[in-house]
């Protein structure tokens, strides 16, 4: 079943996708133009190179800190889609689970949890404090977990993260193996570039992506991918109007 298809299902408080979705984008020649991350010559990173070379080497992901907003009860959230009541431009993500240990084969029974920030910089199930003044406490958006296919394969729905001060646009990730043990807490870094996703998205002011790209704190600056991005990037492809789709390896150690 497709995800798009899924969320139908789901119901989403009657909502169809169309409808999570803020459809459009400032500038029609943008969004209706198919774009692909991997492709874009102005990034400031070639992901398609990076991507390859994280294959061949067949090396554990760099792991990161699980920052100070993890989920509080990751298991709680066995779920495809992890909207919740966020609005933004659709993000499908394909994140492929391998192990190092056995030549970089496809894992399968691993638990992936996920987690980012809504459009506008907030995590759920925080606030109230300075680094988040708006109270998400009691909510439970942008946080899920699957569980690895034959293929290594796990699927989320979600919207295109926003970003905050001090961080680049990100997602974390937890990784278990079947027993529950930790096995890589990492992140996963969106290219850059004039033309890239994350400029497009953010310059949709009509999809409530209101911040723009004024402040934004790019790879080189940021206070986790300061020290190279190359094996946490991934590729991403679509448009504003369509929506994006993420694909993302990770290595673990099984």
């Amino acid at each position: 079943m497709q995800r798009k298809e899924f969320i139908k299902g789901l119901g989403l408080a009657g909502l169809s996708v169309s409808s999570l979705l803020l459809m459009g984008s400032c500038s029609s020649d943008n969004s209706d133009s198919v774009y692909d991350d991997e492709s874009d010559t102005d990034s400031s990173t070639d992901d398609s190179s990076d991507t390859d070379t994280a294959s061949s080497d067949c090396q554990v992901t760099p792991s990161e800190t699980e920052g100070p907003f993890p989920t509080k009860n990751p298991e709680d959230y066995e779920r495809v889609n992890i909207v919740g009541d966020r609005t933004g431009i659709s993000l499908d993500m394909d994140i492929t689970i391998r192990n190092v240990n056995d030549e970089c084969n496809a894992l399968t029974g691993a638990f992936v949890d996920i987690w980012h920030c809504d459009k506008d910089g907030n995590y759920s199930e925080y606030g109230g404090s300075g680094m988040q003044p708006t109270n998400y406490v009691n909510n439970h958006f942008l946080r899920g977990r699957q569980i690895s296919n034959s293929e290594g394969l796990v699927e989320f729905t979600s919207i295109f993260p926003g970003w905050y001060n001090g961080r680049s646009t990100h997602i974390h990730v937890h990784v278990y193996d079947e027993e529950g043990s930790s096995l890589l807490v990492t992140q996963i870094a969106f290219p850059e570039g004039e033309n890239s996703a994350v400029v497009r998205v953010n310059a949709a002011s009509d999809q409530g992506y209101t911040k723009g790209m004024s402040g934004y704190t790019y790879h080189e600056r940021d206070n986790v991918f300061g020290d190279g991005v190359e094996e946490e990037l991934a590729n991403v492809s679509g448009s504003n109007s369509e929506g994006y789709t993420l694909t993302h390896d990770i290595y673990v150690k099984a």
